[in-house]
């Protein structure tokens, strides 16, 4: 999923194990709270996070190679299925790969790291459109 040059598990343990997974997850969805551009994603969201955060945390870690507990507790991820109650167009998509993109420069020091992560997640963001759009 990320690259055969770099494994899922080599993701995870890199970047700093499920630590490093959480101060992601929370530089995200400060990006979130704070980048005017994205206002439109952020509102799509409930007001309080904890929920939304703790889920993402759950699947990243297990998505870039750490524990299963996301399937564990949620299933498989249907990520598609789960998000088609959202209107999840090319805007969101870009507003969501700015924040993570961002979070990622400020909590991935390693460049090439950051630079698989991002690759890896630029398809999967697209896959969650369910909007008409180039």
């Amino acid at each position: 999923m990320i690259t055969e040059a770099v494994s899922q598990r080599a993701i995870f343990e890199a970047i700093g194990g499920q630590a490093a997974v959480d101060r992601l997850v929370e530089a995200f969805y400060h990006q979130m709270d704070t980048l005017p551009e994205v206002r439109g994603l952020r509102a799509m969201h409930a007001p309080d996070l904890t929920e939304t955060k703790r889920v993402l945390k759950l699947y990243l870690a297990q998505w870039m190679g750490g524990p299963a507990d996301y399937s564990a507790e949620r299933g498989h991820p249907r990520l598609r299925a789960r998000h088609l109650g959202f209107t999840v167009g090319v805007a969101e998509r870009d507003a969501w790969l700015l924040c993570m993109s961002r979070a990622l420069m400020t909590t991935v020091p390693d460049a090439d790291l950051r630079g698989a992560i991002l690759q890896a997640l630029t398809p999967l963001a697209d896959w969650m459109r369910n909007q008409p759009g180039q």
